[in-house]
């Protein structure tokens, strides 16, 4: 996985020390270290367990029951709701914070 680092790393570098050439070389300086990182990282035992586990979670995703339109209109509602009821709560309870403290204790006004 080191040497995975390092050819992103000289790819980068690459990329920009060829700033006087074309956008062609530049990209392929940069793509041929992303390249070889991949080739270097797929053939670590840590990126072959990386690429498992990201099958597995690809799988995983395909098992999950995703709601219908109907469902996530729903519960957008309730979302709304919900935050519509706590708005209003919180401004009524500012507002009676602030008659309490400023005209009854201070009087301020």
């Amino acid at each position: 996985m080191t040497l995975a680092v390092c050819a992103v790393i000289a790819g980068v570098v690459g990329f920009y020390m060829l700033a006087g050439q074309t956008t062609l070389v530049r990209a392929g300086a940069l793509v041929a270290g992303l390249l070889l990182a991949v080739a270097f990282a797929w053939t670590s035992q840590s990126g072959r367990s990386f690429v498992s586990f990201a099958g597995e979670a690809v799988r995983e995703t395909k098992k999950v029951v995703w709601p219908t339109r109907r469902e996530a209109m729903q519960i957008t509602g309730v979302v709304f709701g919900f935050v519509l009821v706590m708005a209003v709560f919180l401004w009524g309870t500012d507002k009676l914070l602030e008659v309490i403290f400023y005209d009854l204790i201070l009087r301020w006004r």
